[in-house]
C-alpha cells in the first residue's frame, strides 16, 4: 500500500436541498473522467439516494452487501457515463457507528481493494447537517459547498460551515454557485457568504466557480441522463467542465493520509465519536 498514489477525496454538500448538489456531483465526476481520471462516485445520501435515478441505472447490490460480507466493493460498483464507477447508496452505511473491529477492518480492506483503480473519490452527501453528513465531510480531503441564490441556501450553507469549523476545526471550503442567472451573480453569492464567514469564523472560503441556470438540466433529469451526455455543449455543461479543470489541478493529499483506507478510518472515527 505504501506505493499507491494518493486518492483525492472530495465531498460535495449543501446547506439545504434543491441547490443541485447531486447534479453537480454526477456531472463533475463525469467531467473529471473525461480528463482521464479514474473516478468513483459514492452516493452518500442515505435517505434519498438519487444518483442511480439521475442516471437511469439499476443497482442490484449496495454498500450494505459489502458491510454484510456477501459482496466485495468492486462487485457492487455500477458503471456510469464516461466510465465512472458508482457505489450505490445504502442505509447500511448508518451502521458504521456500531461496527465491530472485524467489520471495521473489512470495510477498510474493501476500499483498499480500489486503491489502484481510483484517482478521485467524489462523495455526494445528503443536504443539511445530520450526523451522517458531518461524518462524510470530516473524512474528506476537500469539501465543496453548493449554494444557489436563495436566502435559505446562504443561511444553511453558513450553518454547515460554522458547525464544521467550530466543532471539528475544519478551515477550508470550496464554494460553487449553482443556477446563476447572470455573470456576476455567482461572485455576489460567494462574497455574501464569505463576508459572514470572515466576520464570525476562522475559515478560508475559495470560490470554485459558477454554473449558470440551464433548462437542459431539468430536461436531462427527466430523461434520466447526465447533463454532459444529454447536452454536452450546453452552458451548464461547459461550466462544469471548467470546474473539473480547476479541481484536477488541486494538490493531492500527502501520503499516507491520502490513501483510501485512511478515508474510511477517518469516516469510522467520525461516526464513532458521535457516541
Amino acid at each position: 500500500m505504501s506505493q499507491l498514489r494518493p486518492v483525492q477525496v472530495i465531498a460535495v454538500s449543501g446547506g439545504k436541498g434543491g441547490v443541485g448538489k447531486s447534479n453537480i456531483s454526477v456531472n463533475l465526476s463525469i467531467a473529471l473522467a473525461e480528463l482521464r481520471r479514474r473516478v468513483v462516485l459514492l452516493d452518500a445520501d442515505l435517505s434519498l439516494a438519487n444518483v442511480d435515478v439521475l442516471l437511469g441505472l439499476k443497482a442490484e447490490h449496495t454498500l450494505a452487501d459489502v458491510l454484510a460480507g456477501t459482496h466485495t466493493l468492486s462487485e457492487v460498483l455500477v458503471t456510469g457515463p464516461a466510465g465512472i464507477k458508482i457505489v450505490p447508496a445504502s442505509s447500511g452505511v448508518q451502521r458504521m457507528a456500531s461496527l465491530g473491529p472485524a467489520e471495521h477492518a473489512g470495510l477498510i480492506n474493501a476500499f483498499n481493494d480500489l486503491g489502484d483503480q481510483v484517482d478521485i473519490l467524489v462523495i455526494d452527501t445528503a443536504a443539511g447537517i445530520s450526523e451522517t453528513v458531518v461524518s462524510f465531510l470530516r473524512a474528506a480531503n476537500e469539501i465543496v459547498v453548493v449554494v444557489c441564490d436563495e436566502p435559505s441556501s446562504i443561511t444553511d450553507a453558513y450553518a454547515l460551515i460554522k458547525l464544521l469549523n467550530k466543532e471539528y476545526q475544519v478551515q477550508r471550503f470550496r464554494v460553487v454557485a449553482n443556477m446563476t442567472r447572470t455573470q456576476h451573480e455567482g461572485a455576489h453569492m460567494f462574497n455574501k457568504l464569505n463576508s459572514v464567514c470572515e466576520r464570525f469564523l476562522d475559515v478560508s472560503l475559495q470560490f470554485l466557480g459558477s454554473v449558470p441556470f440551464d433548462e437542459n438540466v431539468r430536461k436531462s433529469v427527466q430523461k434520466q441522463k447526465a447533463l454532459l451526455e444529454f447536452a454536452p455543449s450546453s452552458k451548464a455543461a461547459v461550466a462544469i467542465r471548467n470546474l473539473a479543470k480547476t479541481v484536477d489541478q488541486w494538490p493531492l493529499p500527502g501520503a499516507p493520509t491520502g490513501r483510501l483506507e485512511f478515508f474510511v478510518e477517518r469516516l469510522l472515527q467520525a461516526a464513532n465519536n458521535r457516541y
